[in-house]
């Protein structure tokens, strides 16, 4: 028996199943063997904790852990809320000119340091630089490029018209900034999703802290470096870890919280959830439940951007090879399936699904090659508790004689090859759980149209897609699914259009953000009426006349007939 003390050690779990207990963690460190392990620690972290672990050649693993007092509370927490507060009430943050220097600072960090946040990427998720740049880099300079051309148009009062009560009179709508705001992001675009959601909170006005995921540990740690040397301290700041520092964060009082942080696997555990919490996709719901609660102390308003099973429905009498491409994109291409807005299913007809399945099959091998395994245009799964959780949905007994394509995996390096299954059945976790990942279900319906029955009878989805060339079904489609967005022959692509919101309905979210919206999503909009001291009528005043009642029917029933009736003491009455 061997025994090693490694410290810092984070981001675990002891799960004791009696006279065995197993050691699980998400983090990027790997071990070798039961034998020998090896672990390659994040840049520093607000918790240290030391690991004892006595290693054998036995089956059982005895662990003893000993952790450090953290150094991140509620009472820090409670400093930094104050601090952000006091710079807020300067009213620096309020300023067109501080904004705009914010929002040039980040377009230059991006700039100068966009090989760290490849490398960073790449580290947390095996990100292919192409994608790295559509999905996250491109997003953030179009956000800044946008802001910095638009902000002035959106800062600028919207007059709003009047009522003949209130004549002669003015008014306006004045967009003013909330405070201080929350941004709690996610793992699997780790730099767009937390860096776009700050760039809505600083073009409001607002003073920012932004959460970044602790999944994805080199992106968190390169966002604290970059926001400390580019951005403005006093405003904007960078709160990293893991349980307690969310749990601190979440029980400030906020101005608005904004949460995208889509099926992060140590989220489930905070406000006092249990660390032994199940890791599957259900969850989404229910992480924004436990957000609303914190939220509901402070009655903070929250914008929730949570996920769902997201369907793509494909007619019979589409360009086969485009859809086949465009599903491949909408699946395989965002992050091997690890995005809220992915294909989670299809649905076709069963006379076509031989010819759409074999489309597929050829698109995959054209764009990775005839071993997906081996390629490096797709990202592995960001953690061995997500592979275990997409290999348990795939060895369900219901299913695991369903996979039509592919199947391969390698839970060493953490890869699952596109997998396409046929005809699941409805009942299976395949089809009850959002998947996020690179597993595909095929559902066959007798026609087209019953799809929508099928997607309706499920909790509303944050996207849905149709392929058709058939217009009365593109409109059936459009007015009879409900989901928190959609695109029509493709997928993913309706998110990159700034003037479109984003957001989900029903348990895929509340709220949404991007561009404009973002704006309003971090800002007040405030009601302003103007009058001058003339026209102050007696009859708004006591006593309250025969006369005056007439007269004020009439100019709140409208019609300048009867006002002249009611001024002449007649009335229609």
């Amino acid at each position: 028996m061997r025994s090693l003390c490694v410290e810092p050690f984070q981001n675990f779990s002891v799960v004791d199943t009696g006279a065995r207990r197993t050691l699980t963690y998400c983090s990027p460190w790997k071990t070798n063997h039961k034998h020998e392990a090896v672990l390659f620690p994040p840049p520093s972290r607000p918790i240290r904790k030391t690991l004892c672990i006595c290693l054998s050649s036995s089956s059982k693993l005895p662990v003893m852990m000993e952790e450090e007092k953290k150094t991140f509370d509620a009472n820090e927490t409670a400093l930094l809320v104050k601090e952000l507060n006091e710079s807020f009430r300067t009213g620096k943050t309020k300023s067109y000119e501080w904004r705009v220097s914010q929002l040039k600072s980040i377009e230059k960090m991006v700039v100068e340091r966009e090989k760290d946040i490849y490398e960073a990427l790449y580290k947390d998720l095996s990100k292919p630089e192409f994608e790295a740049f559509v999905s996250e880099i491109a997003m953030v300079k179009s956000s800044c490029k946008e802001a910095l051309k638009e902000l002035k148009h959106w800062m600028k009062p919207e007059k709003a018209k009047t009522s003949m009560e209130t004549y002669p009179s003015s008014a306006e709508i004045v967009s003013e900034p909330l405070g201080a705001v929350l941004v709690i992001s996610t793992w699997n675009y780790p730099f767009a999703l937390s860096v776009k959601p700050v760039i809505g909170a600083i073009t409001a006005g607002n003073a920012t802290v932004l959460k970044p995921s602790e999944i994805a540990p080199a992106t968190s740690s390169l966002l604290s470096k970059l926001f400390e040397e580019y951005l403005d301290r006093s405003a904007v700041r960078v709160v990293e870890g893991d349980v307690p520092q969310t749990t601190a964060l979440l029980e400030q009082k906020w101005d608005k919280n904004i949460f995208t942080q889509v099926l992060n696997f140590n989220t489930p555990n905070i406000v006092h959830l249990s660390l032994h919490t199940r890791y599957n996709c259900g969850r989404s719901p229910r992480v924004g439940r436990i957000i609303m609660t914190a939220a509901a102390k402070h009655l903070t308003p929250v914008v929730l951007e949570l996920g769902g099973k997201c369907p793509a429905v494909i007619d019979s009498d589409v360009d086969l090879q485009v859809t086949a491409r465009r599903i491949i994109g909408g699946k395989w291409q965002v992050n091997n399936g690890q995005a809220c807005i992915s294909v989670d299913y299809i649905i076709t007809t069963k006379d076509f699904a031989p010819k759409l399945i074999d489309a597929l099959r050829k698109g995959i091998e054209e764009c990775f090659g005839t071993d997906p395994m081996e390629s490096k245009d797709i990202s592995r799964i960001v953690s061995s508790n997500h592979f275990s959780r997409l290999q348990s949905l795939m060895d369900e007994y219901k299913v695991y004689n369903k996979i039509v394509v592919g199947g391969q995996r390698n839970q060493k390096e953490l890869k699952i090859a596109p997998t396409i299954f046929l005809d699941v059945p409805g009942d299976s976790q395949l089809m009850q759980e959002e998947i996020f990942g690179p597993l595909l279900p095929i559902i066959t319906v007798e026609n087209v149209k019953d799809s929508i029955d099928l997607i309706n009878s499920k909790p509303k989805p944050l996207a849905a897609y149709l392929f058709t060339n058939n217009d009365k079904l593109k409109n059936y489609f459009v007015q009879s699914v409900s989901s928190g967005g959609m695109a029509i022959n493709d997928t993913v692509l309706h998110v990159t259009v700034s003037s479109l919101p984003f957001g989900g309905v029903g348990e895929s979210g509340m709220g949404s953000y991007h561009g404009k919206f973002s704006f309003d999503a971090f800002s007040h909009k405030k009601a302003v009426l103007y009058r001058s001291f003339s026209g102050d009528s007696s009859v708004r005043y006591p006593p309250y006349t025969p006369e005056k009642q007439k007269l004020i029917k009439a100019v709140m029933n409208g019609g300048i007939f009867n006002i002249i009736l009611a001024l002449m003491g007649w009335s229609r009455d």
